[in-house]
């Protein structure tokens, strides 16, 4: 395998990798420290909100740099690029990201702000909308990486099972 296999191999196995890292991150701050942080003894509202915003702006900024790599790795080489329905899939994947930073975030750091001032803003749809935005962000990089480990096995030629074949697992 020459020098270009080589590049174009890792590009694939990284296509999978970033993806999987991604899951993992999110998954372990979204649904695990956010809800646990609000459990730990002396850990007030506006605490676990000021904590909460560092934690999610220091996530925001990992998506981002995932979601770049992403990129960068799906369309160089250019023998590795994505397939047309997978390019679809990155960018709904990016479209989500963008739905959660720019629009999403805002009105949750101006709530944060508020009951951080004291106030009492009353219930919001934020939070809710932003965890929806996490678990169709999961799902889409799911299906991102079940269709890139089937490219990846393809290309190395590894059986796939076929509709008309029994299973036998």
């Amino acid at each position: 395998m020459g020098e270009q296999g080589v590049r174009q191999q890792r590009a694939m196995i990284w296509q999978l990798v970033l993806p999987v890292l991604w899951i993992g991150v999110v998954f372990a701050i979204s649904f695990i420290e956010a809800p646990l942080k609000f459990q730990a003894p002396g850990i007030t509202i506006p605490l676990g909100l000021g904590i909460g915003r560092l934690v999610f702006t220091a996530l925001n900024a990992v998506e981002v740099v995932l979601a770049l790599a992403l990129i960068v790795v799906s369309f160089w080489p250019r023998a590795t690029a994505l397939a047309a329905g997978l390019k679809g899939l990155l960018l709904s994947i990016v479209i989500v990201l963008v739905l959660k930073v720019a629009v999403v975030r805002p009105p949750l750091n101006a709530r944060t702000n508020e009951v951080l001032a004291g106030a009492d803003p009353g219930q919001s749809p934020w939070h809710y909308i932003y965890i929806a935005l996490d678990l169709v962000l999961l799902a889409l990089l799911v299906v991102f990486v079940v269709r890139q480990s089937g490219r990846i096995l393809a290309r190395m030629g590894a059986p796939t099972p076929s509709k008309s074949e029994p299973s036998t697992v």
